[in-house]
């Protein structure tokens, strides 16, 4: 998801273009100046939040994006600003909408706090200021996020229908897409019987694994039983896994994620093969330890039933339908907004239905005349 950079949230209507900050540590008249670029009704946008946005673009375009998408940094970039002006006006709304984010937040900062496997929340806050944000920065854009969020789906996303007629439609225009190899998705609760601190050879590569004594397969195995039995007595696998298991994956309850045929050892293929799902197996020797297999998903050869993936075709269609509804949304506020742009900079999701600023002259006392400035034209 897309960090936005914090904003600020009120001004002084009628400020100038160049907003200075006395330093009151100087007994000289040293200035902060930070340009204002955008207006959107009584809150701004400055030149520090749209480099701060540049940045995050910059950084997160140095990672490879898990979907696979291709993205181009030039193209998102444009939109940028676009992207603060939609955020304030979400903001905005939730606001008039009387959307509050508090309990959210204090939920969100503690799933965030467990993702992280820490102990306490200043563990989470030391590590957003390892991230140079200052813990009150984050929380802040934590809270914006979950506002938006709650805007775009209460507003937008609880209009948008999918009828069983586009899924059936969906499904039978990709068929030939959906067509997939036979696969079990699978669970693991090892135990493990190598050493667990990594050793190193003299050219500081890991050595091959030492061969554990006998001694140190016998309590394995037998700790490998207690766990079998608690499962035959009505345990639950993930919790089993997530308290018994030496795997890497023993925190998302041992799962392993899918496998086709041909990609696991002859003997636990067959085994795994054989199993429906739900079933889960005795414990297994393995260079690694003994392991016990618990097969979550079977899935066949060919293309799945309709039943099976209705709701990801769902999902998707409605996610197609969102973004074009969202951008229709936006473009609404937009008109019924103040939006002042400077000079040099554009808002690329601009509507020619905004309301733009009025600026009038009057004359005053004498020959000199002023400038009035009305409604947000304020640069």
């Amino acid at each position: 998801m897309k960090r936005f950079a914090v904003l600020l949230l009120a001004i002084f209507v009628g400020a100038p273009w160049l907003m200075a900050q006395t330093s009151p540590s100087s007994g000289q008249d040293d200035t902060v100046v930070e340009e204002i670029i955008a207006r959107i009704n009584n809150n701004i946008i400055t030149r520090a939040d749209l480099r701060r946005s540049q940045e995050q673009l910059q950084a997160e375009s140095r990672q490879p994006d898990p979907s696979g998408a291709p993205s181009d940094p030039k193209e998102r970039e444009q939109d940028l600003l676009r992207d603060l002006i939609d955020q304030q006006l979400l903001l905005q709304k939730g606001e008039e909408l009387t959307i509050s984010a508090d309990t959210d937040l204090v939920k969100r900062l503690d799933e965030l706090r467990k993702q992280m496997h820490a102990e306490a929340m200043e563990d989470l806050e030391k590590a957003a200021q390892a991230q140079g944000v200052s813990w009150e920065e984050f929380k802040q854009n934590l809270k914006n996020s979950i506002i938006t969020q709650k805007v775009i789906g209460q507003e937008v996303g609880g209009h948008i229908n999918v009828s069983q007629q586009e899924i059936q439609q969906f499904y039978d225009q990709h068929k030939s897409e959906m067509e997939r190899p036979e696969r079990v998705r699978m669970s693991e609760i090892l135990i493990s019987t190598q050493n667990k601190a990594a050793v190193k050879t003299e050219k500081g590569q890991e050595a091959l694994p030492e061969t554990p004594s006998p001694g140190v397969v016998a309590a394995a195995e037998a700790k490998a039983d207690k766990v079998y039995d608690l499962l035959k007595k009505g345990g639950k696998f993930e919790d089993l896994a997530k308290q018994y298991s030496d795997g890497p994956t023993a925190d998302l309850g041992g799962d392993l994620e899918y496998f086709k045929r041909g990609t696991l050892s002859k003997d636990l293929e067959e085994r795994v093969f054989a199993m429906n799902a739900g079933a889960y197996s005795e414990p297994v020797r393995t260079n690694q330890g003994w392991v016990i297999l618990k097969v979550t998903e079977h899935q066949t050869a060919g293309i799945p039933p309709l039943k099976e993936v209705e709701g990801r075709i769902q999902e998707q269609i409605y996610m197609t339908k969102m973004q074009p509804a969202l951008r229709d949304y936006l473009t609404k506020l937009r008109e019924d907004a103040y939006i002042d742009i400077k000079a040099g900079y554009t808002d690329t999701g601009a509507s020619p239905n905004e309301t733009k600023p009025i600026y009038t002259t009057t004359a005053t006392q004498g020959s000199s005349k002023t400038k009035k400035k009305k409604k947000f034209g304020l640069f």
